[in-house]
C-alpha cells in the first residue's frame, strides 16, 4: 500500500498545478500494478481546504467539485481509508514529543503516525521534508536535489 499525502492529491486535481501531468502518471502507473492507496479523513479535509482556496490558485475548485473529488477518492476500490486507532493516537502523541514538533506540524505527524500504525513504507507526497524527521518512508516521486 501506498500513502498519499495532501500535496501529492492537489497536484493530481489541479490542472495548473506544475506536477499535474507526473502525479497523475505515477498514480494510473500504480493502479495499473494493482497497489492500493491509503487515505485518511484529515488529508480529505486538508485536500478541500487547500484547493478550494483563491490565494493558492487562479482557479480554485468550489467546495462541492472538491467534495465530489473526495468521494471519488473515498469510494476508489484501489483505496484504503485508514483508521486512526488508539495506537496512532499513542504515536502521534509520541512523535510530537520525540522530534520537538510543534503546531504546524500536528496533522503531517498524524497522517504519518498513520502510516506507520498501517505498515505503510511507501508514500507520494511533493512535500518529502514533511516526513523525513521520521526516517522510515520512501518519498516517491524523486525530487531532484542537483
Amino acid at each position: 500500500m501506498i500513502g498519499v499525502d495532501t500535496s501529492f492529491l492537489v497536484a493530481w486535481a489541479i490542472h495548473e498545478h506544475p506536477n499535474h501531468s507526473q502525479c497523475r502518471l505515477l498514480l494510473e502507473e500504480a493502479a495499473a500494478n494493482r497497489e492500493t492507496f491509503g487515505l485518511t479523513s484529515g488529508i480529505f479535509a486538508e485536500f478541500i481546504h487547500v484547493v478550494s482556496d483563491p490565494r493558492r490558485f487562479a482557479n480554485p475548485l468550489d467546495v462541492k467539485s472538491a467534495t465530489a473529488i473526495v468521494s471519488f477518492w473515498a469510494n476508489a476500490g484501489e483505496v484504503r481509508l485508514l483508521p486512526q486507532s488508539n495506537d496512532v493516537t499513542r504515536l502521534w502523541l509520541e512523535w510530537l514529543d520525540k522530534y520537538r514538533l510543534g503546531r504546524k506540524r500536528l496533522l503531517d505527524t498524524l497522517i504519518a503516525a498513520t502510516w506507520q500504525v498501517s505498515g505503510i513504507r511507501d508514500i507520494y507526497t511533493l512535500n518529502p521534508d514533511d516526513f523525513a524527521v521520521f526516517r522510515r518512508f520512501n518519498s516517491h516521486p524523486h525530487r531532484d536535489r542537483s
